[in-house]
C-alpha cells in the first residue's frame, strides 16, 4: 500500500478541481447518515471555499427532471454557470463531465456528492484507477444509511482514495494566514457555515471593536 505524506501529498487550490455531484432533492430525501441541514451546510461552505481560492467546480445532477436541481444555496455560488444533466449513474462515464474536468489541465480531483456509496464511490473508484489524485470530501456528501456510507468511504480507502472534511480541505487551500488574497475571504465563508467558532469569532470581533470607556472622574 502507497502512504500518503509528504509536503507534496497536499492539496494545493491551484492544482485542484471541485466536481459536486447529485445534491438534489430527491437524493437528499432519502439521505440517513448525517443530518440533511449539516450536509446542505457543508455542500454549501466547500463550493464558496472552491470560489474563494479560484477552484474550478463542476456542478453535475442526474436526471434533475425527475430528482429535483440542485440545492440553490450551491448554485447560488455560481450564479449562471451550467449544470451538467446526465443519465449515468457514474459521473464518470459521462463524458461531458470528464471533459470539463480535463479541460482544467489540473490533477487533483475533489469529489462530494449525493450518496456516497453509489454517485461518488463510482467516480471516484474510476478516476483514482485512471491515475487521477482523488480525494473525497465525506461531509458534503452522505448514503442511505450510516453503514452505505462508512462502507463506501473503507472501499474507497481501499482503493487509494484520500478522504477530508471540508473544513480541513479549506485549511489546507489556506496553509497560511499570511496569505491575504484569501484570507479574509475564506473568513467570510468560515463566519458563515462554523457554528460555534464562528460566534466566537464575531463576537471577538465585537469585543476588539468596542472603545475603551472612559474612566470616570
Amino acid at each position: 500500500m502507497k502512504f500518503r505524506n509528504g509536503l507534496d501529498s497536499l492539496l494545493r487550490p491551484e492544482d485542484s478541481v471541485l466536481v459536486l455531484i447529485d445534491h438534489q432533492p430527491y437524493q437528499l430525501a432519502n439521505l440517513n447518515s448525517h443530518d440533511p441541514h449539516m450536509v446542505v451546510n457543508n455542500t454549501t461552505a466547500l463550493a464558496k471555499c472552491a470560489k474563494v481560492f479560484g477552484v474550478p467546480t463542476i456542478l453535475t445532477t442526474v436526471v434533475a427532471a425527475r430528482g429535483g436541481n440542485i440545492f440553490p444555496h450551491v448554485t447560488e455560488v455560481f450564479p449562471g454557470q451550467e449544470v451538467i444533466d446526465r443519465t449515468t449513474i457514474n459521473t464518470w462515464e459521462d463524458p461531458k463531465v470528464v471533459d470539463a474536468v480535463k479541460a482544467t489541465g489540473r490533477k487533483q480531483l475533489i469529489i462530494a456528492g449525493l450518496w456516497t456509496e453509489i454517485c461518488v464511490a463510482m467516480p471516484a473508484i474510476q478516476a483514482a484507477g485512471e491515475g487521477w489524485d482523488v480525494t473525497v470530501i465525506t461531509d458534503a456528501s452522505g448514503g442511505t444509511s450510516v453503514e452505505a456510507h462508512e462502507v463506501a468511504i473503507q472501499r474507497m480507502i481501499a482503493g487509494g482514495i484520500n478522504m477530508m472534511t471540508w473544513l480541513a480541505l479549506a485549511s489546507e487551500w489556506q496553509r497560511d494566514w499570511a496569505r491575504a488574497e484569501t484570507a479574509n475571504t475564506l473568513n467570510d465563508a468560515l463566519r458563515d457555515h462554523v457554528g460555534g467558532s464562528a460566534i466566537a469569532y464575531i463576537w471577538e470581533q465585537q469585543l476588539l471593536n468596542t472603545p475603551v470607556p472612559a474612566a470616570a472622574v
